[in-house]
C-alpha cells in the first residue's frame, strides 16, 4: 500500500492523518480537574457521541454484553447524499481492556448479516479494524489515539477524507468540551 501521511486536519488540538490508503490516526487529548475521567472512558461514551451530535448520527444502539464487550449500530444521517455517495452505517464488535495506565478499545466490523432497522440502500461502513488507546497522563488528563483501518471493499475518495476529518473534528470536539466543562 502506498504511503500518503497527510494531515487531513489539525486544528484545536485535534489531528487527523492519513498514514495509507484506508488507514487513518486521529490523535487529541481531555482533561477535566472536576472528575476522574478513566472511570469515564467506557462504552457509555458511544452513547454520548451519538446524543451530542444529533446532525451526524440518525440512530444508534448499544448492546453492552459484559464490562469488557459491547455490540454497536451506528446509523449516519445521509450527509454526502447530494455528492452521489451512499448512507452509511457501522455495525461492529468492541471489546475494551484496561489497566492503570491505558484503556483501549478494538472495534471489528460484522460482515456476517445486516442489523435491524438499517435501510436498505446504506452501505456497511466496513472497518477492518480501529483501536482507540487511551492513555492515562493522570486522574484527570487522557490522550486518545484513535488509528483507523477500513476494509479493503471500502473506497474513501480523497476529496471525501477531508470532509470526514472536519466532521470527526465536530463530533470528538462537542464530546471533549462536554466532558472538560462537567462541575461536580
Amino acid at each position: 500500500m502506498e504511503p500518503c501521511e497527510n494531515i487531513l486536519f489539525n486544528k484545536d488540538g485535534f489531528k487527523f492523518v492519513c498514514i495509507k490508503k484506508n488507514n487513518y490516526k486521529l490523535t487529541f487529548g481531555m482533561n477535566n480537574h472536576n472528575i476522574m475521567l478513566p472511570k469515564i472512558v467506557d462504552f457509555s461514551l458511544i452513547k454520548l457521541i451519538y446524543d451530542l451530535n444529533p446532525d451526524v448520527y440518525e440512530n444508534i444502539q448499544i448492546e453492552q454484553l459484559n464490562e469488557n464487550e459491547a455490540f454497536s449500530t451506528m446509523l449516519m444521517k445521509h450527509l454526502f447524499e447530494d455528492l452521489g455517495l451512499p448512507q452509511r452505517y457501522s455495525f461492529a464488535h468492541i471489546t475494551k481492556t484496561a489497566n492503570e495506565k491505558q484503556i483501549t478499545f478494538v472495534t471489528q466490523s460484522i460482515k456476517t448479516h445486516r442489523p435491524e432497522g438499517i435501510p436498505e440502500d446504506a452501505e456497511l461502513m466496513a472497518i477492518e479494524n480501529m483501536e482507540i488507546i487511551c492513555d492515562i497522563v493522570s486522574s484527570h488528563v487522557v490522550n486518545f489515539n484513535i488509528n483507523i483501518i477500513f476494509d479493503n471493499s471500502m473506497n474513501v475518495p480523497s476529496f471525501v477524507e477531508k470532509i470526514i476529518g472536519v466532521i470527526l473534528n465536530k463530533v470528538f470536539k462537542r464530546v471533549k468540551q462536554f466532558i472538560e466543562n462537567v462541575v461536580v
